[in-house]
């Protein structure tokens, strides 16, 4: 689907010329730090520099004290304390640091997971149940889940468990009855926190009160890190400054399951955003989407070298296993979307079957929102019409307000404004289809159901060299809510025809003066490349081969010269 190129707008001239004296950056640095909201020499210079010692007190976060008193209550009288996460990278990863943190109080807190299929996502009323029967704790903390668990909260408490909530998703009208809900969408700020942000805070604020020897904090950002990113939170503020330094954190981590994790990944120094985003985060959700997550866990919590390789292999070869089982669902959604789906009328795509693996689905309805730019739901259906679903949506549409309006066709659903999940029965399928389209169609203007594509800075391909490669590097990390710079460049014509790679990528060289500089264009419109000379947009980054680091373009668009 083509994009409508949106081109960047004038920056305020005296910002940028008042941020490129004060901090020595190139002119379309400053540019884009100004039009991107950091226009103030102090707040760019903390964008383009992150310190951990900007990070804000922990107890700014809501209930943050109560939380922090009833746990460490619980580690002095030695209760019995179980963490219940989630199966998704953020909820393991999240466990992973409490049940560190608080085995160096002495405790050892078994760590819960809910098994996807039979027990669904949070706190489940099957989930709590079993976890109950293992752990029977007086103090349970629910860690990425929660906040909207008031049924199972009540249960819990009926039963004498208390219940500490740390979470980051949407808050509904009712509170639950816990004994403390931490959740950064409840207070005035840091609402881009993942779950693992939470925890990381909790941990400070714990040892704030009760110190203990040994414990390093900054030991655990590479943890948070791959949370923060993995989860797709903003990478604004505090989450980029966990994300800068755990980065870096990582490439030496401590801990021998994410060694394990990069090895078999393939990931090497320097470590960027996207080999966590797309070789190591999907190697830890592969365990849970095809069956129990504790193999994920059980890889961040070891101590053992050879059991770490072990666990790793595991999930590597569960990855594997998911890409074939997300071809095959993709495959049947596609033609269900190309029977259903009309393009020109429908404003969201909700598609659903019972040959469906619900672990591959948020991934699949990600791939139909790129593709089609609609808010998207697929749905995995029992042998007994029990249905999970995973949602996708695009900017300007809540998710999560579209299902408020649906609500009474589903028998659950939580998530975020972007990405979201419900239950529902297959009798309840055909209304919550009409009543979700509706919602849609309700709240969507023109603009939004276009794709765009925004243009950051124009640059000639001969002013593209190692100087503003590392600028460029000043940047990062790239991510949500702070993407890589999308240049673009002016009627080029390749040197020679284009090199196709795979069937469907192409290898693309243009003339710089005496030299050639080499471009990718992945998933390529290979039959319908239009006649040079070409406008194109691209994003830069280093190609690193055979010893040497070169300047590359990554195509997003080529369009004929205009």
């Amino acid at each position: 689907m083509r994009r409508r190129w949106i081109f960047p707008s004038e920056a305020n001239p005296g910002a940028v010329s008042k941020i490129r004296s004060e901090l020595g950056v190139p002119r379309f640095i400053a540019d884009m730090l100004v039009r991107r909201g950091f226009g103030d020499p102090i707040n760019a210079e903390a964008q383009l520099h992150p310190r951990l010692r900007s990070l804000s007190a922990p107890e700014d976060l809501p209930e943050m004290g109560a939380a922090t008193e009833r746990i460490l209550a619980a580690l002095r009288a030695k209760e019995r304390i179980a963490l219940y996460g989630d199966y998704d990278v953020d909820g393991i990863t999240s466990l992973a640091i409490l049940a560190r943190v608080l085995k160096a109080y002495g405790a050892e807190a078994p760590c819960f997971l809910p098994l996807r299929a039979e027990e669904g996502y949070g706190l489940s009323e099957a989930g709590v149940d079993r976890c109950l029967e293992l752990h029977n704790p007086s103090l349970l903390i629910a860690v990425d889940c929660g906040t909207t668990s008031v049924k199972e909260i009540a249960r819990l408490r009926s039963r004498g468990v208390d219940v500490v909530v740390l979470d980051h998703h949407e808050p509904a009208e009712e509170r639950p009855d816990c004994v403390a809900l931490v959740n950064p969408k409840l207070g005035a700020d840091f609402h881009y926190l993942c779950s693992a942000g939470v925890v990381f805070k909790l941990a400070h604020a714990l040892l704030k009160s009760s110190r203990v020897e040994g414990v390093d904090l900054r030991e655990y950002l590479d943890l948070v890190a791959l949370a923060t990113i993995a989860d797709l939170v903003p990478l604004v503020d505090e989450n980029r400054i966990f994300v800068s330094h755990g980065l870096r954190q990582m490439e030496n981590t401590r801990w021998p399951g994410l060694a394990a994790l990069k090895q078999v990944s393939g990931v090497g120094a320097p470590i960027r955003v996207g080999d966590v985003g797309f070789r190591m985060g999907p190697r830890i959700n592969a365990a849970g989407r095809l069956g129990p997550a504790s193999e994920a866990l059980a890889l961040l919590l070891t101590e053992d070298f050879h059991e770490a390789d072990r666990l790793a292999a595991g999930l590597d070869a569960h990855n594997r296993e998911r890409q074939g089982v997300e071809r095959h669902v993709v495959k049947e959604a596609e033609e269900w979307v190309d029977k259903n789906f009309q393009a020109g009328s429908d404003v969201s795509i909700v598609a659903g079957s019972r040959d469906w693996h619900i672990g591959v689905l948020g991934v699949v309805a990600s791939r139909l929102m790129r593709r089609h730019h609609r808010p998207t739901f697929v749905v995995g259906f029992d042998e007994n019409g029990a249905g999970k679903g995973s949602g996708r949506g695009i900017e300007g549409l809540s998710l999560v307000g579209l299902l408020r309006d649906c609500s009474e066709h589903l028998e659950k659903f939580g998530g975020h404004e972007m990405a979201a999940g419900i239950s529902i029965h297959e009798k309840s399928f055909p209304a919550f289809r009409e009543a979700f389209e509706s919602a849609a169609r309700g709240a969507a203007t023109e603009e939004m159901l276009v794709p765009r594509l925004n243009l950051d800075c124009e640059v000639p391909l001969r002013e593209i060299d190692y100087a503003l490669m590392e600028t460029q590097d000043l940047l990062e990390p790239f991510g949500n809510s702070n993407p890589q710079p999308v240049f673009y460049s002016r009627a080029v014509t390749p040197a020679a025809a284009p090199r196709v790679m795979k069937e469907k990528h192409l290898r693309v060289e243009f003339s710089v003066g005496r030299e050639r500089m080499a471009a990718v264009f992945f998933n390529a419109p290979v039959e319908d490349l239009p006649r040079p000379p070409w406008d194109i947009a691209y994003t830069l980054e280093w190609n690193h081969w055979n010893g040497r680091s070169e300047p590359q373009l990554r195509l997003l668009e080529v369009r004929h010269a205009e």
